[in-house]
């Protein structure tokens, strides 16, 4: 196994839109975003959020209409994927009037519409989804133990959530599955996951765990670089670079044994803050250009100002001009900075 397995390598820059793009100070081209459509989860996962949440007023949530405009706003500035989050995106009421209504942004320039899920409303709205064009989604699935599933996401059902993967599946969506890896809560969990995904034609991806939210102690004492994790996979499987990319931070390999694939996300052993071409909205409508920054810009005052999207590209502009070269996930988890106090569910998966 070569040291540098998960080495970061160079990938060309995307070719510029049409349109006047966003571009960042340092010259980063922003075409892909994820939208939370809500800060509310039926789970209640340990690195995720607390178990008793105070979830925000619906009031202050952006309307399904503002969240289309937004989204439409975007797509015009160069966007060519949007990724709706939470919380748990599928329990918004009524959210299946946004995926169609989103779903028109492919006249426009959308490329892909997605959306990341902890799977227990699948059943319910995977062969919707398909109709509204989305042809992928993203499972968080950390463990295939029931016990440890319920403690790890504290409320989960794990037969619920495999309800929801087959009927995915069977509408015809592409699954990958997001692991969180967590020492001492689910280190013997890799490679029985990937097995089992790969045998159904599902991707898996693993994620280091973030200095977010209350719970950042947690995720911190629970942190698992995943050059182990790749390590320990590769005692039994053989991992080859792929050239497969999604858009997002993940750097893939390519498994000989099942012919599938792995994706590993190190936002702290190894970041990957230089190539960056995403930006986060919260339901609310606040904009943050780096998940471990707390710079912000409100999206929600513009919207509501004016039918006149103007001062939202403005905003735009203003929050490009301000976003940071990285993050410091690095320096909060070695004590150095205080971890954001900020849950990973306000800000959108």
């Amino acid at each position: 196994m070569s040291p540098n397995l998960l080495e970061i390598p160079s990938h060309a820059a995307p070719a510029a839109p049409a349109t006047r793009p966003l571009v960042d100070s340092f010259a980063r081209t922003i075409d892909y975003i994820r939208l939370s459509v809500t800060d509310r989860c039926d789970f209640r996962c340990v690195y995720c959020m607390s178990e008793n949440m105070n979830f925000l007023p619906r009031a202050d949530l952006l309307t399904l209409e503002e969240l289309e405009r937004l989204s439409a706003a975007f797509v015009a500035r160069g966007v060519r994927k949007i990724r709706l989050t939470g919380g748990e995106p599928l329990v918004r009421r009524n959210v299946m009037e946004l995926f169609r209504g989103l779903s028109r942004l492919f006249d426009r320039g959308l490329q892909e519409l997605t959306l990341t899920t902890n799977g227990s409303q699948l059943a319910r709205y995977a062969a919707q989804l398909a109709d509204c064009g989305v042809r992928r989604v993203n499972v968080s699935l950390d463990t295939l133990d029931a016990e440890k599933f319920r403690a790890l996401t504290r409320w989960g059902d794990i037969a619920q959530v495999l309800k929801g993967v087959d009927a995915a599946l069977e509408a015809g969506l592409k699954v990958k599955l997001n692991c969180v890896a967590l020492k001492g809560g689910n280190e013997g969990e890799f490679l029985p996951l990937v097995e089992w995904a790969h045998g159904r034609g599902m991707d898996v991806s693993f994620i280091e765990a973030m200095p977010l939210g209350e719970d950042a102690a947690y995720n911190i004492e629970s942190l698992l670089p995943l050059d182990a994790v790749a390590a320990a996979l590769a005692e039994r499987l053989t991992l080859t670079p792929s050239t497969h990319v999604s858009g997002g931070p993940a750097r893939y390999f390519d498994v000989a044994e099942t012919g599938g694939r792995v994706g590993f996300i190190t936002p702290l052993s190894q970041h990957f803050c230089d190539s960056c071409n995403r930006v986060r909205v919260t339901c609310t409508g606040t904009l943050y250009t780096c998940l471990g920054q707390e710079d912000q810009t409100d999206l929600r005052g513009p919207l509501r100002a004016s039918k006149d999207d103007s001062a939202l590209h403005a905003a735009l502009d203003d929050a490009m001009r301000r976003k940071p070269r990285g993050h410091d996930f690095l320096a909060q988890w070695s004590g150095a900075l205080a971890p954001s106090a900020r849950h990973m569910s306000t800000t959108g998966g």
